[in-house]
């Protein structure tokens, strides 16, 4: 790479950038993403979690070159899975993953739009086929597993990183072992050799789902904000095919100088007077777990509005939230082993246990304001909701016996 600069990064040090990728660099589409937080709201829980989508942007983009000079890569392949790595963000909105239930479409399709249709797409026409780019950012054709497949560089930075701000243990990653043992024939491939680092990925992930993901307290600060965005969309033209020009401290405005919900929203925020959890069951408390996260947004709004009927309670204070769970793709990641091909989990046991008990610690919650809690002290949420059945007579749980309060 000639005409060398550097960024100086807290997780990977120095990492150096041509003249072509500081000038891409320089465009708003990118700049952007120093004003969206990585993860959204989680700062007002772990203080230290104020890290920028462009910090991993330019991360992703360091380890895609690693991964590209470990397979071998032309100059011309491995500049172009450096920019995809730099641009594979540039769709979400502010907040990140707090807005991209409200948007019209994936973060990834939104990321294509801009790669497409703003200023940048000139830019980048220079040097690259912008539809290459936006295959490899849908993890397509053979470079797309190196930034978007079942090991690729983004979740490896993003574990990384989203540890080491938060100050957890979890992310501790080998990604050299990791990177130096794949391979690319038809498919990305891990060699044998590395097994370990690949497990200490995954229970990485596994670990930071319960313990920042989807912290009891990250659910309830990202469900009232998203539902005073759709406030926003509703009464004061906030449009969700605009979302990628805003960044958060325009949504935060718009919160601010706007009324109803979406400001008492803000001040309750701001205050940190959070909604509570007034009731909770463990997913895995059911015999057809998976069942319970198809269950459809109509249903959920429906199921709100009879609480609220029933219990007395505002309807906008009334919230539902199942918990998120990490999917698991990666067992079925290619493994080499003399000259033989295995799925991960065929492999690994600690894989195929993780999948197991990836449905551990979801649960089904609801959120009301601290005054009102009591009154679902003998709530089912059978009643509201068509649920599989329980694996046994479980105890409701409510707010006294949750040991998340």
């Amino acid at each position: 790479m000639s005409n060398k600069k550097f960024i100086r990064d807290s997780i990977h040090g120095n990492l150096p950038i041509t003249q072509y990728e500081t000038e891409l660099i320089d465009y708003p589409q990118i700049q952007r993403l120093r004003r969206l937080k990585q993860l959204g709201f989680i700062s007002l829980i772990y203080p230290g979690a104020n890290h920028s989508r462009f910090e991993h942007s330019i991360g992703t983009m360091h380890l895609a070159s690693q991964l590209a000079d470990q397979l071998e890569l032309t100059n011309e392949d491995k500049e172009l899975v450096r920019v995809a790595g730099l641009l594979h963000d540039t769709g979400h909105g502010p907040f990140s993953h707090v807005s991209e239930t409200v948007l019209e479409a994936p973060h990834e399709k939104i990321t294509e739009y801009v790669i497409k249709n703003t200023e940048i797409s000139d830019k980048l026409k220079e040097k690259f086929s912008l539809q290459d780019i936006t295959d490899i950012i849908h993890g397509k054709g053979k470079l797309g597993p190196i930034i978007s497949g079942e090991l690729d560089v983004d979740r490896m930075d993003y574990l990384m990183r989203d540890s080491y701000y938060v100050g957890v243990q979890y992310g501790v990653i080998d990604t050299q072992r990791l990177i130096s043992n794949l391979k690319l024939e038809k498919y990305l491939l891990l060699d044998i050799k590395g097994i370990q680092a690949a497990e200490s990925l995954l229970v990485a992930r596994y670990f930071m789902y319960p313990s920042v993901y989807q912290h009891h307290t990250t659910r309830i600060l990202n469900s009232m904000f998203r539902r005073g965005i759709q406030y926003l969309i509703k009464d004061y033209g906030l449009k969700p095919k605009e979302m990628y020009k805003y960044d958060d401290s325009d949504l935060i405005c718009l919160f601010r100088n706007s009324d109803g919900y979406a400001k008492e929203t803000i001040n309750r925020l701001d205050n940190r007077q959070l909604l509570k959890t007034a009731y909770k069951i463990d997913v895995k408390e059911f015999t057809q777990p998976e069942k319970i996260f198809k269950i459809k947004k109509d249903e959920i709004n429906k199921a709100e509005e009879e609480i609220s009927e029933d219990y007395g309670i505002k309807r906008d204070n009334v919230i539902i939230n199942i918990a998120d769970y990490p999917h698991f793709d990666e067992m079925k990641t290619q493994v080499s082993l003399n000259d033989k091909l295995y799925h991960l989990n065929e492999i690994s046991s600690i894989v195929g246990a993780l999948s197991d008990a990836r449905f551990n610690f979801p649960d089904i919650s609801i959120y009301v304001p601290k005054e009102d809690r009591d009154k679902l002290e003998k709530f089912k949420i059978e009643h509201y909701l068509n649920l599989p059945e329980r694996k046994n007579r479980f105890e409701t749980m409510t707010f006294d016996q949750t040991v998340f309060e």
